[in-house]
């Protein structure tokens, strides 16, 4: 059974009763039924369990769930433990290290984060194994548009951290007066070295939260 808390079932309960949420149900059920698919089932709404609305206080935006086996558990960029890190995840420690001096953790699973008020969010929160966008375009787009909208009309002084050009087209979801929104390269290795390695945006997100009496995120 999908777990969501309950705070964010309040909040998008006309988001969910919408012609094409059902629609997006329907499609995903029919593939976890008929494929392999990603994260298991009880954990595509995980986000959403582990950091209720009222305590988000940064926004990480990632595109689709890992597609290989034991990797996606329904947190951008997250994997469990025991679970080798992708390569984005492996930059985005060894930045948080040469901007903070904190070590590489040993594990990959940043539920710790999500606990601390960071909203992991997908643009796609499902996926077939080993097609990467394969459940692009079905609706999921549609409905984390409008979790970035509600986020940003619900809340206040939250960090959106939007790294690469899709996660970036987002910020036009978000009221610029109420958050920080800070963007730059993708910690993909592709792009890294194009602008996500020295972005400070860690530091940065920390120094806005306290500004605004806010705790600061542990890395």
């Amino acid at each position: 059974m999908v777990k969501i808390e309950p705070t964010w079932g309040r909040i998008l309960k006309d988001e969910f009763e919408k012609d094409y949420f059902l629609k997006l149900i329907h499609f995903v059920r029919q593939q976890y039924t008929t494929q392999v698919c990603y994260p298991p089932g009880p954990l595509i709404f995980n986000a959403f369990w582990q950091t209720p609305i009222d305590q988000v206080k940064v926004v990480i935006l990632g595109q689709d769930p890992y597609h290989g086996p034991g990797q996606a558990h329904g947190l951008c960029f997250s994997v469990r433990d025991g679970i080798p890190f992708p390569p984005s995840l492996k930059n985005i420690f060894q930045e948080i290290h040469a901007e903070t001096g904190a070590p590489v953790p040993a594990t990959g699973d940043l539920t710790r984060w999500a606990r601390q008020g960071v909203f992991l969010l997908n643009t796609c929160l499902t996926v077939r194994q080993h097609q990467a966008f394969s459940h692009s375009n079905q609706g999921w787009e549609t409905f984390t548009d409008a979790v970035i909208s509600t986020i940003s009309r619900h809340c206040n002084n939250v960090v959106f951290l939007l790294w690469g050009a899709p996660a970036g087209r987002k910020a036009t979801l978000i009221d610029p007066h109420k958050h920080h929104i800070l963007t730059s390269a993708h910690p993909s290795p592709l792009s890294a070295y194009r602008g996500f390695f020295g972005n400070n945006h860690f530091i940065r997100c920390n120094d806005y939260l306290v500004r605004h009496g806010k705790q600061p995120i542990q890395w």
